[in-house]
């Protein structure tokens, strides 16, 4: 067989061919392809035709394809891509099985209807606690068994339909009736769940999990979650357990970066594909350093450690009663029998349960001292009025300084060694599994993680970590109206500043695959950051691929403007009427009053309100401004955007309307951003990590190499200020900039407003552009911005 066989198109686009047969042969040494290939350049099906290649050939160890992306609608393109494959594969070829991997909300069916008490808010503590009382009720040796249950669960049905002329009230999901209520059985006075009990009925007491699944998913092509939950529920068993018994027998395994890279979820459920026959595809791979960042790191709330508090002390009560003699109940004697059992059986003593109980309530104490003073010294008439805080960091130590913490400090001086720390995880574990025993609720139990926290608080370094607290507002009616608790959630935060090693030694894991967006460029940068150059170093094969755009060149125009940097020192707030501020209004105006729709990009949610505001005042065109909103509001401003007649979209660069959308066809015709969007530099966590990044990457591995934004090129040293920040910057705006052109056949224009697009200079970012970008964007003044436009769009020869 060729790959040809499995691309499912006529014919790929010669760099295309060139990608597939390079991540073929890549892969065979073990090693990664990292590919930048523009917008509509097909990197999708470049990326699975070279997956499915590799597990349909006899001669290759690579079992399985699995695609990590962080965009949904790039979830939604790899399925396209692989029904296209399925749909072109030659007539003697069984379909290429596959399966959407999603969470227990989307196919749990008490969940997906809202019956039973369960819906997507208690699903995840509801479902652990109904399998683990199925599974006891199996596992107490008596009469009961699994097929007894779901036998109950059956009957009930079929009595229902036995006195009712109306038939069975079937519960229904995804379109189909399931054999059971919707509500819960129970077996005498414990509720159970009877399509996890059909799944324990089915599963073989010591074979592979798969053989308890009821269809065939070999001939289904794409599982999807609704496909799963049909399957699966129809049947009368558990769609959850069936994705994980057919999650290591697919083909192509599509997911979201926590399936690989998140701790808990990775070890506990997908662990069974990290391993050298899986081919990983990681899709918008830009994306992979912030995201893995946020999985690897932690924190520990305020409310947290208060229930922590209550849940030890509900362990340690009942030994404490009877060791006093205090007249109990039976239910409190059976109570420290339990708890002392499992205690011996733990190696958790009860002094260790009190230390730590002890540890945590004074934690609380010291965040409560800590946080007033801070806002007692920043706003001292904070009291007066709760609702005009705002979010606030607290470093640790100097962010600038790698040193011990101080919360870290203040334990030790107030008597708490290494000891409860590094036990903390282990003690918590043992009061969840005290409670669930003990406690008929089905709830996550909080002291688990915050053992976890507490323990890699203590055990991670002070040079890639930082710690703080973290003031994030919120409103708690049952707090005293003058705690500043009735306006914040309080966290101790531990981040992970340079998450290198977690991102390399995850992808160690796998055989070899492709790393692959639209915006990799500066390629050096990205391999650093992501851990390759240590994987390359252990001798797997890294090889760099870019692909610009093949799409004609009259076709678009790409300008630079030329404009005042786009900072704050020059541009001042929102509200301000000065030069800096009318050049960018004039500028994006002129691109904006053209025909068809616009997208503007601006650094923050504030600036997209200030712009959308003086393009009302100036066009004809509607304006539709996005906010920082949850899914649904996004996805109808995208409807509104789409539908109709010409219209202009304003929203901020680090929103979900950049990247991932497809804007293809005549959807857009120009997109244009202002500035480049730098995090706040102020935060100490942004500083931490700038730090983090000069004393990893830098020069001679120290903060000596430290800058302010520019220079480094090539691919020799850079600072920590430039790998951190400038870089991703860049790259979000170029994913803005890069929703125009998607196909041959489409038209539009792309335009940065800000001089350090534009020119060369200490702080320019025109050198993180790839090469051929450089040439493209041709830089050009503000006053001459319209006439370079109104020569594209009628029809001259562009700049």
């Amino acid at each position: 067989m060729t790959w040809e066989s499995v691309f499912g198109h006529a014919e790929p686009y010669p760099e295309q061919a060139a990608g597939i047969e390079t991540a073929i042969e890549t892969a065979d040494d073990g090693g990664f392809v990292v590919l930048e290939g523009a917008c509509g350049t097909g990197k999708t099906m470049l990326a699975l035709t070279a997956g499915i290649d590799r597990v349909r050939d006899p001669d290759s160890d690579y079992e399985r394809v699995v695609v990590l992306t962080s965009v949904k609608q790039q979830l939604r393109q790899f399925e396209d891509d692989l029904r296209t494959i399925n749909d072109n594969l030659p007539d003697d070829w069984r379909p290429v099985s596959g399966l959407t991997l999603v969470g227990k909300a989307d196919v749990c069916p008490y969940s997906r209807e809202r019956v039973a008490g369960i819906d997507e808010k208690n699903v995840y503590d509801r479902c652990e606690g109904l399998r683990e009382r199925t599974r006891n009720l199996v596992g107490d040796g008596g009469d009961t068994t699994a097929a007894s249950l779901v036998s109950q669960a059956r009957s009930a049905q079929t009595g229902l339909a036995d006195s009712s002329s109306s038939g069975p009230d079937y519960l229904e999901t995804a379109g189909d009736p399931t054999p059971y209520l919707p509500e819960m059985p129970e077996y005498g006075d414990t509720e159970f769940c009877p399509f996890y009990a059909q799944f324990l009925d089915d599963l073989p007491e010591d074979g592979d999990p798969i053989e308890a699944v009821p269809f065939d998913f070999d001939s289904q092509g794409l599982i999807e979650p609704d496909d799963l939950v049909s399957l699966s529920a129809g049947f009368g068993t558990c769609p959850h357990s069936m994705m994980g018994a057919v999650l290591s027998h697919v083909e192509v395994v599509v997911g979201n970066y926590y399936h690989a890279f998140d701790p808990t979820t990775a070890s506990t459920f997908t662990g069974a594909l990290l391993d050298d026959s899986t081919f990983l595809v990681c899709d918008e791979a830009h994306m992979l350093e912030p995201r893995v960042r946020d999985l690897v790191s932690d924190a520990v709330g305020d409310v947290s450690l208060r229930d922590a508090e209550s849940e030890l002390t509900r362990v340690i009560q009942p030994v404490e009663f009877e060791d006093d003699g205090a007249k109990s109940t039976g239910a409190q004697t059976m109570d420290a029998q339990l708890v002392r059992a499992e205690l011996e059986e733990s190696d958790v003593t009860l002094s260790e349960l009190k230390e730590l109980r002890s540890f945590v309530r004074d934690l609380r104490e010291e965040l409560d001292r800590r946080v007033t003073a801070h806002l007692d010294h920043v706003q001292p008439d904070w009291r007066a009025d709760l609702t005009q805080l705002d979010d606030h960091e607290l470093p640790l130590r100097d962010p600038e300084v790698p040193a011990t913490d101080e919360i870290t400090e203040w334990a030790g001086e107030e008597g708490y060694d290494g000891g409860v720390w590094a036990r903390a995880e282990i003690i918590g574990s043992t009061v969840a599994r005290i409670l669930n025993s003990a406690e008929e609720e089905d709830k996550k139990r909080v002291t688990p993680g915050v053992g976890r926290v507490l323990g890699e608080w203590y055990r991670q370094d002070h040079e890639r970590y930082f710690r703080e607290i973290e003031l994030e507002r919120t409103w708690d009616e049952t707090q005293p109206p003058d705690s500043w608790r009735r306006a914040y959630n309080a966290r101790l935060a531990l981040h992970n500043c340079v998450p290198s090693d977690a991102i390399g030694d995850r992808l160690a894991e796998f055989g070899g695959g492709v790393l692959m967006s639209a915006t990799l460029e500066p390629l050096d940068v990205f391999r650093r950051v992501s851990g390759l150059d240590y994987l390359e170093e252990e001798g797997r094969p890294v090889v760099e691929r870019t692909f610009g755009l093949g799409f004609p060149e009259e076709n678009r125009a790409s300008f630079a403007v030329d404009a005042p940097k786009f900072t704050y020192g020059n541009r001042g707030s929102p509200g301000e009427d000065n030069e800096t501020r009318r050049v960018y209004a004039d500028s994006v105006a002129e691109v904006a009053r053209r025909p068809g729709n616009v997208l503007v990009g601006m650094p923050s949610y504030g600036e997209a309100e200030w712009i959308a505001s003086v393009l009302r005042e100036r066009l004809d065109k509607p304006v539709l401004v996005d906010e920082s909103s949850d899914d649904v509001a996004t996805e109808s401003l995208k409807t509104d955007f789409f539908g109709g007649q010409d219209k202009v979209l304003v929203t901020s660069l680090r929103g979900t309307l950049t990247e991932g959308v497809d804007y293809r066809g005549d959807r857009l015709s120009a997109a244009v951003v202002c500035g480049v969007p730098i995090i706040n530099t102020a935060s100490p966590r942004t500083k931490a990590l700038v730090t983090a990044y000069d004393r990893e990457f830098g020069s001679d591995g120290s903060a000596a190499g430290r800058g302010t934004g520019g220079g480094g090129g090539g691919g020799g040293s850079r600072s920590g200020f430039e790998t951190a920040l400038t870089v991703p910057a860049v790259r979000k705006a170029r994913q803005a900039i890069g929703r125009v052109i998607r196909g041959s056949d489409e038209v539009g224009v792309r335009v940065f407003v800000d001089g350090r697009y534009a020119r060369e200079s200490w702080n320019s970012v025109r050198e993180y552009l790839p090469e051929e970008e450089r040439e493209e964007f041709r830089p050009v003044s503000p006053d001459m911005l319209s006439f370079a436009l109104d020569r594209f769009w009628d029809g001259e020869a562009s700049l």
